[in-house]
Order: structure tokens, then C-alpha cells, then sequence
């Protein structure tokens, strides 16, 4: 039987996809990721731990995202696009302004692997990026024989669902339908483009294809949980 296709319609002030973050810096790409993208397919499931087996399903599969920009009246009365709002940068200090000697408030200041603290203190700063009003449109392949299970899992998740990081929770609704074929799909992101009064931005493509931009991105999640382990995955960017 041939695979389905999950439309998801991501969109929040705020949306955070990493790809190579550190403790220390947490970056962004200016689109979701395939590890972003089944790390929230898996909350929705209840799906904790390694998850090998369901991670090697989808390994293959296709995923195609498409991002907005908004639209506005030029001086001739045309529509054109708007810039698309810059990153956000948020400045944090982990374990700043605790008591050591509070055996409470010390469990929240960072220490070395063994338990001890810290040789330079427990406090640590971290950059943490944020695309601003995104908007994304994400078609995702699914095994005909578990779309059922993906879709309803979507609409009533076990665990929250969120864009990229905890703090950013989607403002109008993810799923919106299974479809046969991509082409489909890609109609109805159309619709909602219509309804939402903005227009494409780029295209990201898995494989190698015609377009602006070729990037070898490692975000093909072999194994999630305490260890994670990933793969190279090939995108194509193709700028509207």
C-alpha cells in the first residue's frame, strides 16, 4: 500500500530548530527540522525512550516544509512580501542567585558530572535563538498503517507539543488532515495560505534538486532518550 501525508501547520510567536546547538548557544535554522518535526510526533504519542524501532520507519520517509512570510501593500496597491522578523536572542544565567547552603535551592546550581561543584562556579550563560512570527507549512510522510495512530495522536497528545523548545506552545491548530499523495497536500497548505493572507517564502526539499541553497544537516534522529544518536540528511532550499 502507498504511504500517506500528514499536513502540519506550525505557527507561534515564538519557534526555536536546532540542528548543532551547545549548552552554551543554543542556534536556530530558519526552518523546523526532521528531528524537531518526529521529536513532537512523539510527545503527541506518549513515545519516551530510544524508540529505534519507529525512528528506522520513518528514517526514509520524505518531509517538505514551506515557509511564509507575511503580506503587504506596496505603493502601487501590489501585494509583496514583508522582511521576515529578525532572530531573537535570549540572554540566560543557569544557577545565578541560588544559596549553596540551602539544600533546596543548591539542587539548582549546576555541578560536575560527579555531583561536586563546579571549578569555576555553578552559574553558567547560555544564547538561546528564536525565529520571531513563523509560519510553516509541513508535509510529512507517513506508513500507511500507522497515519491513523500519528493523526489521532496529534489531535488529542499524550504530551504537550511544541515548536522546537518548551516555550513555544503552537497558537492555532497542527494537524490538518491526511492525504493521499504530496500534491494534495500542497493544495491544501494553498488553502490555509489563502485564508492566512500571506505568501511563500522557500521551499526545503529533501535531496538534492534545482534551488538556491545545498546543506547536509545532521537531524535524522537514529535514537532519542538520555543518548541520542543521529544521521546526515541532504536539503535542498528552493527561495519563491
Amino acid at each position: 500500500m502507498n504511504n500517506k501525508f500528514i499536513l502540519l501547520w506550525l505557527e507561534a510567536p515564538l519557534q526555536s530548530w536546532g540542528a548543532d546547538s551547545k549548552f552554551g548557544r543554543r542556534d536556530t535554522l530558519p526552518f523546523p527540522t526532521r528531528s524537531g518535526i518526529l521529536g513532537m510526533l512523539l510527545c503527541a504519542l506518549g513515545a519516551s525512550g530510544e524508540q529505534r524501532e519507529l525512528l528506522e520507519r520513518m528514517r526514509p520517509l520524505r518531509q517538505t516544509v514551506i515557509a511564509y512570510t507575511g503580506v503587504r501593500k506596496s505603493s502601487d496597491k501590489k501585494n509583496e512580501k514583508k522582511d521576515r522578523d529578525p532572530l531573537l536572542r535570549d540572554f540566560h544565567m543557569v544557577g545565578s542567585g541560588y544559596n549553596e547552603l540551602d539544600s533546596w535551592e543548591t539542587m539548582l546550581i549546576p555541578k560536575t558530572s560527579e555531583g561536586k561543584k563546579a571549578v569555576s562556579g555553578g552559574t553558567k550563560m547560555t544564547y538561546r535563538f528564536y525565529l520571531q512570527n513563523a509560519k510553516f507549512a509541513v508535509i510529512m510522510e507517513t506508513p500507511v498503517e500507522l497515519t491513523e495512530s500519528f493523526a489521532l495522536a496529534l489531535q488529542n497528545p499524550v504530551y504537550d507539543i511544541y515548536l522546537g523548545r518548551k516555550n513555544c506552545a503552537p497558537t492555532d491548530i497542527v494537524f490538518r488532515g491526511v492525504f493521499d499523495d504530496e500534491t494534495s497536500a500542497l493544495n491544501k497548505a494553498l488553502e490555509i495560505m489563502e485564508v492566512k493572507g500571506v505568501v511563500e517564502d522557500f521551499r526545503v526539499l529533501d535531496g538534492e534538486h534545482d534551488g538556491d541553497d545545498i546543506m547536509t544537516l545532521n537531524d535524522i534522529p537514529v535514537q532519542f532518550g538520555p543518548v541520542k544518536k543521529y544521521r546526515d540528511r541532504l536539503v535542498t532550499v528552493v527561495w519563491s
